[in-house]
């Protein structure tokens, strides 16, 4: 029994042996090489083709930033406007709102 147990671990050791020397072999031929250059390139493509995407989606969402900044300051000043002329604001209604409940809590 213990000797076919060596010859099965001595056969498969060099089943590896064959197969790593075969293995380096064809990895290092010539059409393997052509093959992972073509491969590289490719990846090369992808990845600019995804950071040309990324910019695109970076420039946007700065021109929505700005524009809803702008909106925001349109927003400011039009409440400044209606401060000086006397009329309730949001903020006016929220401040009496609160009021008479603070004045309950004392």
């Amino acid at each position: 029994m213990m000797d076919c147990l060596n010859w099965k671990k001595a056969g498969l050791f060099l089943g590896g042996v064959l197969f790593g020397t075969a293995g380096v072999k064809i990895l290092g031929s010539n059409d393997a090489k052509k093959f992972y250059i073509n491969s590289l390139a490719a990846g090369l493509r992808a990845k600019d083709c995804v950071m040309a995407t990324a910019t695109n989606i970076q420039e946007n969402a700065e021109d929505i930033m700005a524009e809803a900044k702008e909106i925001n300051e349109k927003r400011r000043q039009q409440e400044v406007f209606e401060d000086e002329s006397g009329e309730e604001t949001v903020e006016d209604f929220k401040e009496t709102e609160t009021a008479p409940a603070a004045a309950a809590e004392e």
